[in-house]
């Protein structure tokens, strides 16, 4: 349900902060046809600004929480506090503000590179992206018809491809287990710097993940009832990855209670390796007058 267009070349020039001063940023926003800035977004360039005041040392945990919507017409501003620097470990904490008030916070941690114990849990025996149809695309012509809020909203997904692997049909929802496996990637190559690569990480992480907990519910996000918003995001970083390579986004929903829904997340890449886990809750709601209906 998505047209590639310029959205690759968009998403690199979102990642270039403007450095405002020592320990202060100042990034722009994408619109993707809502009033709010996709929170995606906002955790990756606060991870990249953290990472701007961290030498040698790559972020291996964040810990986010949303506190307002953002306005993408507007500059965000990010402001990092250098919390610690140890011999192995830096801590940081990052403020997003806009129009003078937070709109966003997160903690993030880096490490220098270290040998150590490894384990993991194996990569789902799911098939490879080559063998799974990439989400449906509009013909060009249908698109470009379209008013331009539903062209970006449409088209929200599209500095990545993704592919399904088992998941839901939007306009079609029904009741099924809180599972979902999608290869996703980057649509352009992207240069070899690791901080980077980690941030467009925490970016498409936002994508699908909350949504898993809608599934035994038989809702969707295309719902005119149905308020979705995250509330918080943690992730870590276990190993080196690229995303201009397939990688493969493993969720589940162990819970949904009190009008909020959690979901976990797994990525693996190509190789088998867990590159990364992530976690985020989030208010999923149906409108009062439709449970009052129901009722």
């Amino acid at each position: 349900m998505t047209l590639q267009t310029d959205a690759f070349d968009e998403i690199i020039r979102l990642m270039q902060l403007e450095r405002l001063e020592d320990n202060l940023f100042r990034g722009i926003s994408r619109d993707i046809g809502t009033e709010r800035v996709f929170g995606g977004q906002v955790l990756a360039q606060a991870l990249l600004a953290a990472s701007y005041t961290v030498e040698d040392r790559q972020a291996h945990s964040l810990h986010a929480y949303f506190l307002r919507a953002g306005d993408h017409a507007a500059p965000i501003v990010y402001s990092v506090d250098r919390s610690r620097d140890g011999g192995s470990f830096s801590a940081r904490r990052v403020v997003a503000i806009q129009h003078g008030r937070p709109i966003f916070t997160l903690a993030a941690s880096f490490q220098v590179e270290e040998e150590g114990l490894e384990h993991q849990f194996e990569i789902p025996d799911v098939p490879p992206p080559d063998e799974v149809q990439p989400f449906g695309l509009l013909p060009r012509e249908e698109f470009e018809h379209m008013p331009k809020s539903m062209q970006r909203w449409l088209d929200r997904f599209g500095p990545f491809e993704f592919r399904a692997v088992r998941g839901s049909d939007p306009d079609r929802p029904v009741p099924q287990p809180p599972f979902k496996e999608l290869w996703f990637k980057l649509h352009g190559p992207l240069e070899g710097d690791p901080r980077l690569h980690r941030a467009l990480l925490a970016y498409v992480s936002d994508f699908h993940l909350v949504g898993t907990a809608t599934l035994p519910h038989g809702i969707s996000w295309v719902q005119d009832n149905l308020i979705i918003a995250s509330l918080d995001h943690a992730m870590w970083f276990h190993r080196d990855l690229r995303l201009d390579d397939w990688l493969l986004y493993v969720c589940d929903s162990p819970s949904s209670s009190g009008g909020r829904g959690l979901a976990r997340g797994m990525i693996y890449d190509r190789q088998g390796r867990l590159v990364a886990s992530t976690a985020q809750e989030g208010v999923i709601r149906l409108r009062k007058e439709t449970r009052q209906q129901e009722s």
